[in-house]
């Protein structure tokens, strides 16, 4: 018996989940970004970062940041626990890779957020991902939101400022600039949920192997 030959287009009609990493500068907006995506109906799975940093005073532990000592944390990088890790203003942050395998093969677009050097680790190790630059419309905005946060010295925010010129030079070796202009979160948000949708609808998509 002839076997039938499979549909050509079951991979569109059916796609396979999308692994999107939302990466920026410091204080450029991706939590504000990311919550503003599920606000408008984005169904996806956000991966949440481990980090060894203290827990600021609004912040949720497994929501916004799986917090960790120190310790724990060097634990998790020996036991090969983490897709990319970085040391980064004297605080670890990592990406496990127990949520990601489980959210995809759940058949569940995943969302993760990272700092710009763990972006471009992503890019060697996870081909598949797709990368969205977030910017800020200017430096000088970029600095308002800082000094707005409250959360940094003055020293602190410089350093964070100095950071941030460098990566934004970089911000041409991703997939997708958007940028988060003042007051318009929700531009942003949609561009990025489009961005989803468009790359369900690639060709020759690159599969995500963790």
């Amino acid at each position: 018996m002839n076997t039938p030959p499979s549909d050509p287009l079951a991979p569109y009609l059916r796609p396979a989940p999308v692994l999107i990493v939302i990466t920026g500068p410091s204080g450029v907006g991706k939590d504000s970004v990311i919550a503003e995506m599920r606000a408008q109906g984005g169904s996806f799975h956000f991966v949440v970062t481990a980090t060894d940093r203290a827990r600021r005073p609004n912040e949720v532990e497994g929501v916004d940041y799986i917090f960790v000592t120190t310790a724990e944390f060097e634990r998790m990088i020996r036991e090969d626990e983490l897709i990319e890790h970085a040391f980064v203003y004297q605080q670890y942050k990592g990406v496990p890779k127990a949520q990601v395998r489980q959210a995809l093969a759940a058949g569940k677009d995943v969302v993760m957020r990272v700092d710009v050097q763990g972006a471009h680790t992503l890019r060697e190790r996870l081909p598949g991902a797709v990368i969205v630059f977030l910017a800020p419309a200017s430096v000088e905005d970029l600095a308002r939101r800082l000094r707005g946060r409250g959360t940094d010295s003055d020293r602190q925010v410089e350093t964070r400022l100095e950071t941030a010129r460098a990566e934004l030079a970089l911000a041409g070796a991703f997939d997708y600039v958007v940028v988060n202009w003042e007051g318009q979160l929700d531009q942003a948000a949609r561009q990025i949920l489009a961005i989803i949708e468009a790359e369900k609808r690639r060709t020759q998509r690159r599969p995500v192997e963790l």
